[in-house]
């Protein structure tokens, strides 16, 4: 099993630091455009091999998409992170164009893998992918739901002073401040709705602290985060390189699913060993269908500043 990762920045050191302590891959290929940057990440990560006890190999490598050959699965985090006050939306220029370039040159040293975005705006440039590289759509996978459902957890978590592991929910729609769907009437602890425990207003607080999670933690970082990303992202690998089926909400192209067509937006999907595997289709009320649309509406708007 061989995974690239694309962009040794935060976020991709840290998936290929996540990927490499679980230990199913045999092979992690990190590669940057600076100079010299993803090799001395790789080193650094491989000198911490015998003290996590992990096998496997990490690689580093600039600007070498030769070396990515028959990778099974690609990571692409390359691009320009957020800074405080930026809006994922605003970054689409600059990163339009790192995306397209980057699927292009892994798909031709690893023509059956499965691509897996990271880059913002996530569901505009998992759009993207799916319009400049022709690919069947369950190969290529948004990350957002994963990292925003690991967030609306935390804070369902913290609202109830319950261990997380006692804790499940999950967020759909568009990863974006204004266009997540914390879906809080389905989240439960132990098997017991949360709306057992808590107030109608405290769960509203608890999913606008979900959806603003990212801007909380660029206000405080100055810069993206990078651990939560990087192991949501190592989650999606490794349900997928290790056929787990394990069900995420991930940014896929729909095709009037959730009465949406030709749009790349989070929902649940199962992920094995040919990617998406199936789109689950979950019981939504008449408000979380119209946030769902509303959501849409955002996404669209950011997909036609596209130029594809």
């Amino acid at each position: 099993m061989k995974v690239t990762v694309v962009g040794a920045g935060a976020v991709g050191a840290s998936c290929a630091e996540y990927i490499a302590i679980k230990n199913f891959a045999s092979e992690v290929v990190v590669l940057d455009i600076k100079e010299g940057f993803a090799e001395g990440k790789a080193m650094d990560l491989m000198q911490t091999a015998s003290l996590n006890g992990f096998d496997t190999k990490i690689v580093g490598v600039t600007d070498d998409y030769s070396k990515t050959a028959g990778s099974d699965i690609a990571v692409i985090t390359s691009g320009i992170p957020r800074k405080p006050g930026m809006t994922r939306e605003e970054l689409i220029g600059i990163n339009a164009g790192i995306v397209k370039t980057v699927s292009s040159n892994l798909i031709k040293h690893s023509p059956n893998v499965i691509l897996i975005v990271v880059s913002n705006p996530m569901d505009t440039m998992t759009y993207l992918v799916h319009k400049s590289t022709g690919l069947p759509k369950n190969r290529i996978i948004g990350m957002g739901g994963a990292l925003d459902s690991a967030r609306f957890k935390y804070r369902l978590a913290e609202a109830l002073e319950a261990p997380i592991s006692d804790v499940d929910g999950m967020v759909i729609g568009g990863h974006s401040d204004t266009g997540m769907v914390p879906l809080t009437r389905h989240a439960t602890r132990n098997s017991v709705k949360v709306s057992e425990f808590l107030s109608e207003e405290r769960l509203s607080q608890v999913a606008e602290d979900t959806k603003v999670g990212g801007a909380t933690l660029t206000k405080l970082l100055g810069t993206s985060a990078w651990y939560a990303p990087g192991a949501a992202v190592s989650s999606l690998v490794q349900a997928i390189a290790c056929d787990q089926k394990k069900m995420f909400p991930c940014s896929v192209l729909l095709d009037g699913e959730y009465g949406l067509k030709d749009i790349c937006i989070g929902v649940p999907v199962i992920l094995g060993k040919n990617g998406i595997e199936k789109i689950v289709d979950i019981d939504l009320d008449d408000a979380e269908k119209a946030k769902m649309q509303e959501s849409a509406v955002g996404v669209r708007a950011t997909n036609g500043l596209l130029e594809v």
